[in-house]
């Protein structure tokens, strides 16, 4: 069969805009995910913790296991496996911009039970006693689903889990008979966030993980829903963007920013009415 090539480019022109320009909006850890916000009163770094913590804890980590992370981010994750949970973690991204960031990193914090990899999970050949991918499943593509799941269930070990954290979209049938109304600016905002932000990225439906999971042989032991913790953390996003708008023109551009705060902003929106869902998805070997 011939190698599946990753879509470096389409994921390179979203995440490789510049690190200066997302670290004026995203917490000191730089993840770019839902946080979840556990107690009242948390920052948003705080908050970013909790749910990779939230994530982790779902894993069964042992010292010693080996943790595949699959689109790695700026790295938090790993750092927080190989500190918190003893286990050896490599992690896959295809930024190149992340993949230096996490190596500066993991050199600056002496971590060498950590290695990070450009490179897609297509392209990977090792296997992993533990999987946990956070908001990477959006750029797979729905014709590469079954693939994906097939490579991760063979090469996990008997009673292996994966962690699947992904945003989740919704049909016009869907959001119809959930009786969530649908605008035609809703329409293009959401042909704005294909062509501008996410070029080639998919949101699977509700029931799409545990239907291509199951497929091939895991079973679904828990999806949890951290919705409303989205739509906080895009607040709180688009409010430290808009707080640094001098500085993030300058470091892109004033259409840029415009962009980005009005992707934040809408996301926020369309989250909180129940168009967009984000869940975490434990799937068992």
């Amino acid at each position: 069969m011939a190698q599946l090539a990753p879509f470096y480019q389409q994921v390179q022109s979203h995440y490789d805009l510049s690190d200066e320009f997302y670290a004026l909006f995203l917490d000191p850890t730089m993840t770019y995910s839902c946080a979840y916000f556990e107690r009242a009163g948390m920052s948003l770094e705080e908050a970013q913790l909790a749910k990779i913590d939230l994530a982790l804890g779902k894993l069964g980590l042992e010292p010693g296991m080996t943790l595949l992370d699959i689109g790695c981010g700026w790295g938090s994750t790993m750092i927080r496996a190989v500190l918190t949970y003893g286990v050896r973690v490599i992690g896959l991204t295809l930024s190149r911009n992340q993949f230096d960031h996490v190596q500066a990193m993991l050199r600056e914090l002496g971590i060498s039970e950590a290695e990070v990899r450009l490179q897609g999970w297509e392209e990977y050949e090792g296997i992993a006693d533990r999987i946990v991918s956070i908001g990477a499943f959006e750029h797979f593509r729905k014709k590469r689903y079954h693939e994906f799941f097939t490579r991760c269930h063979r090469m996990l070990p008997a009673h292996g889990r994966m962690l699947l954290h992904t945003i989740i979209g919704r049909t016009l049938a869907e959001l119809r008979e959930a009786e969530i109304p649908v605008t035609r600016e809703d329409a293009l905002f959401h042909i704005f966030v294909k062509r501008e932000i996410f070029p080639g990225g998919q949101l699977p439906q509700p029931d799409t993980v545990p239907r291509e999971a199951e497929a091939v042989g895991f079973r679904t032991a828990r999806i949890q829903s951290l919705r409303p913790h989205y739509a906080k953390t895009l607040d709180l996003w688009a409010a430290a963007l808009e707080s640094h708008h001098a500085e993030a023109a300058r470091v892109t551009s004033e259409q840029v920013y415009q962009r980005y705060l009005k992707y934040l902003t809408g996301c926020a929106h369309y989250f909180r009415a129940g168009h967009l869902d984000v869940m975490q998805f434990t799937l068992v070997k």
